[in-house]
């Protein structure tokens, strides 16, 4: 692999570029209270941290019997989740300092993520990483989520940059997971602490097992760039 300015760097979004988790639970709790799911709390959620939005409701409708269709209630949590995030989300400060470097030092960078092409542009530009991503793509664009590659794939295709020559960054093991399949070199920073020892993070070129405590943007680029 490159470890010129070409070597591309694709980040999810939720978990891992900023804190926005808690608002994709309340979107979630609120959806489903909709409907008459009243006990979804902050331990199912984390089940589907990683996982397409489409994924989560496909399978939460499923085990809760609901009648309404999957697209009806995609666009709920989405509503809601518009609705929450110009509130307080927040990117992650060593996050922010290692998009920073990448940019300055000409990397092609990228948001690939579970969320709505709507909720990307919406974070980016509440938290103002949109001045650094031109480029982010949405589950809802290809074919398949996360643990699939295919949002990997297609966000390479878009910078321009072969997949070898991609490294992904995440914080749950289906994006580890989807980043191994695609071809793609990984740097983990587990958001929920219990999925630290797991195997799908075993590939990972560079761990944070403490998560974004722990991450650092200098080690972070010195292991991007060959020089740690």
């Amino acid at each position: 692999m490159s470890t010129s300015p070409t070597t591309a760097v694709i980040f999810d979004l939720d978990g891992t570029l900023v804190d926005s988790e808690p608002h994709y639970f309340e979107a979630g709790r609120r959806t489903l209270a909709a409907y008459g799911v009243t006990d979804f709390d902050w331990a199912e959620h984390t089940r589907f941290i990683g996982i397409g939005t489409r994924e989560t409701l496909t399978i939460l409708r499923s085990e809760h019997g609901i009648e309404a269709s999957v697209d009806e209630l995609l666009a709920a949590k989405n509503r809601h989740y518009l609705e929450l995030v110009g509130t307080s989300t927040e990117a992650f400060p060593e996050m922010r300092a290692f998009v920073e470097r990448l940019s300055a030092r000409g990397h092609p960078i990228a948001v690939a993520s579970g969320s709505s092409r709507a909720a990307i542009k919406a974070v980016l530009g509440a938290t103002g990483l949109d001045a650094h991503f031109a480029t982010y793509v949405s589950a809802e664009e290809v074919p398949h989520g996360k643990p699939e590659p295919d949002v990997f794939v297609e966000a390479a295709r878009r910078l321009g940059v072969p997949p070898a020559d991609c490294v992904v960054v995440e914080d749950a093991p289906p994006g580890a997971e989807a980043a191994r399949r695609a071809g793609m070199r990984c740097v983990a920073v587990p958001y929920v602490p219990a999925t630290a020892d797991d195997p799908r993070f075993a590939a990972a070129g560079l761990r944070f097992p403490g998560g974004q405590g722990e991450f650092d943007a200098e080690r972070a680029y010195a292991w991007l760039t060959g020089s740690d």
